[in-house]
């Protein structure tokens, strides 16, 4: 039998021989503190509260003291930015008043931040699932529909009152028809469009992978699900004509969530905005998921982490979104020894 004769232009393994050669060959695939921004639950309960998540591993509800107290040694670590969601014991309504009311705890935390870690970059989850009666993410008509003009209408309020106790990015997550577009008006009327910046959930999917999340912020829908404004997770069309209407809007950054199920999302989106930062966020279902096989001996942490966030900045993420970010600070650190 005639041996296969290999040609030269095929033989590919000689060009990532050695640790250096292999990093040529991964350009823009490197994982930085510059890209990591950390997700962080914030609770009015108690100040000095750090309460354990049931089924989020090492994750926990803050309060304002000990928010303060963990994001200290991760500045000095690196930490650049954080993404705030509020956890709160207010009186919840249709509206989600306690979003936007001037003690909620994420305008404590931006205060609470702005004073004693005036470098971070806050970025403030926007929407009123955790704040209503309902657990849905917009306003609710008689009959349980979402009312979209009201929703927007109330998201712009309290991205607006976020801005104005002095967050960088205001994020909604609530995937309500037009919210960019309100958003972006209402802070021009409060002078504060040009000083603060909306990063979009441009296409964000109705997944599964959010289990403990909504633990965390006690955010789970009372009845029904949000199938009926976060995008079906088998729809490429949809998630294009979601960024594009964002993008029109004047979203300034874009983001892809869920994020390794949705990889073929985030190029799709860094090739049609490239322009555009670009973030995407690893769930809390993902999070917990490598967490948990790693506790058990499937592989190891430290290298399936980086892996898949290597994977994220290969598909076109400019920013990454994740739980994991302390232990991927001590990591980076370790590698400059």
């Amino acid at each position: 039998m005639a041996k296969y004769s290999l040609s030269a232009n095929h033989c590919l393994s000689s060009g990532y021989q050695s640790e250096v050669l292999r990093g040529w060959q991964s350009s823009n695939t490197n994982v930085t503190p510059d890209q990591l921004v950390y997700p962080v639950f914030v609770t009015d309960e108690d100040a000095d509260a750090k309460q354990p998540i049931e089924g989020f591993p090492d994750q926990y509800r803050y309060g304002i003291n000990t928010l303060i107290t963990t994001l200290k040694p991760l500045c000095d670590k690196g930490l650049k930015s954080v993404l705030l969601f509020g956890v709160t014991k207010l009186p919840k309504d249709n509206e989600g008043s306690g979003a936007s009311h001037s003690q909620t705890t994420v305008i404590q935390a931006i205060r609470a931040i702005r004073t004693h870690l005036p470098e971070l970059v806050i970025i403030c989850d926007v929407c009123l699932c955790a704040y209503t009666n309902h657990g849905h993410c917009g306003v609710l008509d008689e009959d349980g529909s979402i009312n979209n003009e009201s929703s927007i209408e109330r998201l712009a309020e309290v991205a607006s009152s976020y801005a104005k106790a002095g967050c960088d990015i205001v994020a909604p997550s609530d995937m309500m028809d037009g919210r960019i577009g309100a958003i972006k008006a209402a802070l021009r009327r409060c002078n504060l469009m040009s000083k603060v910046a909306v990063m979009s959930y441009s296409a964000k999917f109705a997944s599964c992978f959010y289990g403990p999340f909504r633990s965390a912020a006690k955010s789970a829908p009372g009845k029904g699900d949000r199938k009926g404004y976060q995008l079906p997770p088998g729809s490429r069309g949809l998630a294009v004509r979601a960024n594009d209407r964002d993008v029109a809007e004047g979203a300034d950054y874009l983001m892809v969530k869920p994020g390794m199920p949705y990889l073929d999302i985030v190029r799709d989106t860094k090739n049609k905005f490239p322009n555009h930062p670009l973030a995407v966020y690893q769930v809390s279902g993902e999070y917990t998921m490598l967490h948990q096989a790693a506790a058990v001996g499937a592989f190891d942490l430290r290298q399936v982490v980086m892996e898949s966030l290597q994977c994220m900045r290969r598909a076109g993420a400019d920013i990454l979104i994740t739980y994991f970010t302390p232990q991927i600070l001590d990591w980076l650190k370790e590698d400059k020894k």
